[in-house]
């Protein structure tokens, strides 16, 4: 069976190799036929040795982005974003050929209507592709023989995953577990821990699976080195996955391997230094070419509102738990309750300035100060009053996880329905859980998303801010 599988998994790389070929030769001569008359007559004198560059080009490109479509679990999503990614490497090096090619006249054009193309037709074949080989995998095809050791909660949640989930292709030969007398109670019981060896070694199984505790660690040890001399890959489910049902980040440190319980794209160096040059740039643009008029303007019109300052100053909760002072423009008359008490529907405080204000985020501005300043970033969860954080603190699992990063202008929360006043505890949750989401799946391309649906929603009006 070891064989067998071997076979199909080839097989099952060709065929998307393969695919990916027939895809991109396709969608290039179909470019060629209809759209010819826009390139020069350089370029239909070497389509041949375009058509080879492409070949080439498309091997060199899965080094760097390989399709990854037979893994056992992979996500619609996940197949969308690299597909695009690797489109994005193919066409770089399509390009740099053609210009060594000596045809960069024609390269705008082509390439452009080229790489349109593929984007928005490659992801799709791969989708597709995807879902073939989950069919195919359901059918019995291509699966692979595993084993679990451990039939306790882990063990058993494991097993019914696998049964439920055939497009992921595994066939469960069974358990081994040191209880005897689950046999007949559990689902193919084979035997104690101690006869898995033998078992493996007379029979074609793939992968071991143990859900064994840490205490057992000797025993763990035992399999997994008779697993890697049988040339079986050997995969440990940790203890206390029931309690955290979470992806999980391994690092090391030297040879000590550690698991932390969240990834934070903004631990990179990089990625930090990034998002700091993009809020000064921003930050800079606004507060030079649009802040002093509207200071100016709104600043009046403030004045003339209410009596008081044209700054709103309030103690806010930063990175890592620190207050800094955030600035808004005034929105509000002047009272008592201003650092407890958060903006609600038809607020008898606010002026009709500052209604206007708000359902536009104008009264926000003033925060690009402190991003300038390091407090802020231009995205990021939004900052609460003092008060807040500490009710907050005190009734919300993970509330203050969210301060992992810097607060910002605007959020993910935001722009997905929970900007506003929070009238229930379950829908603060919801708005931390949004928060999680973002520092756990930052890019800079979301923080550009998020920025653009904030833009968007400023012109169109928004229902919750008030």
């Amino acid at each position: 069976m070891e064989l067998i599988n071997k076979k199909d998994n080839t097989l099952i790389r060709w065929f998307i190799g393969v695919g990916d070929l027939v895809v991109l030769n396709l969608l290039l001569f179909i470019i060629y036929h209809y759209l010819g008359d826009f390139y020069t007559q350089t370029l239909k004198e070497n389509i041949r040795e375009i058509v080879l560059l492409l070949g080439f080009c498309y091997f060199f490109a899965t080094v760097f982005v390989p399709p990854r479509l037979q893994s056992s679990v992979v996500f619609l999503d996940a197949i969308v974003r690299r597909s695009a990614a690797f489109v994005t490497v193919f066409f770089s090096l399509f390009a740099i050929c053609f210009i060594f090619l000596n045809i960069s006249d024609t390269l705008g054009t082509f390439l452009m209507t080229y790489y349109v193309s593929s984007v928005l037709v490659f992801p799709l074949w791969h989708v597709l592709a995807r879902l073939m080989l989950k069919l195919y995998r359901r059918k019995g095809f291509g699966t692979k023989q595993v084993v679990i050791v451990g039939a306790g909660k882990n063990g058993m949640e494991l097993y019914r995953m696998m049964k439920n989930e055939l497009d992921y292709g595994f066939t469960v030969l069974g358990f081994f577990d040191d209880n005897v007398m689950l046999d007949g109670i559990i689902p193919n019981y084979l035997g104690t821990t101690d006869s898995v060896n033998e078992f493996v070694s007379k029979n074609d199984v793939d992968e071991i699976y143990c859900t064994l505790p840490g205490t057992q660690d000797e025993k763990i040890l035992m399999l997994l080195n008779h697993a890697e001399n049988e040339l079986i890959r050997f995969y440990i489910v940790p203890e206390f996955y029931r309690h955290v049902k979470k992806t999980l980040v391994m690092d090391m440190m030297e040879s000590i391997p550690l698991l932390s319980i969240r990834k934070e794209p903004l631990q990179s160096p990089y990625n930090r230094a990034l998002k700091r040059a993009f809020d000064i740039v921003f930050a800079s643009f606004i507060l030079l070419a649009v802040y002093p008029a509207m200071y100016i303007i709104l600043g009046i019109l403030i004045k003339l509102s209410s009596p008081g300052p044209v700054l709103f100053r309030q103690k806010r909760t930063g990175l890592y738990g620190k207050d800094f002072e955030c600035f808004k423009f005034r929105t509000m008359r002047l009272n008592d309750n201003a650092d407890t008490e958060q903006a609600v529907k038809n607020d008898p405080r606010k002026t009709k300035l500052g209604d206007f204000l708000r359902k536009t985020n104008l009264d926000e501005f003033p925060q690009f100060l402190n991003v300038l300043t390091g407090d802020m970033s231009v995205v990021g969860p939004r900052p609460h009053m003092l008060k807040h954080t500490e009710e907050y603190s005190a009734s919300i699992d993970k509330y203050m996880i969210r301060h992992l990063v810097k607060p910002g202008i605007t959020g993910w929360a935001q722009v997905t329905g929970y900007r506003g006043e929070t009238k229930t505890l379950e829908q603060m949750e919801g708005r931390v859980r949004r928060d999680v989401w973002y520092i756990e799946n930052w890019s800079f391309l979301l923080d550009l998303k998020i920025v653009v649906v904030t833009l968007v929603n400023m012109f169109r009006g928004e229902r919750n801010a008030y």
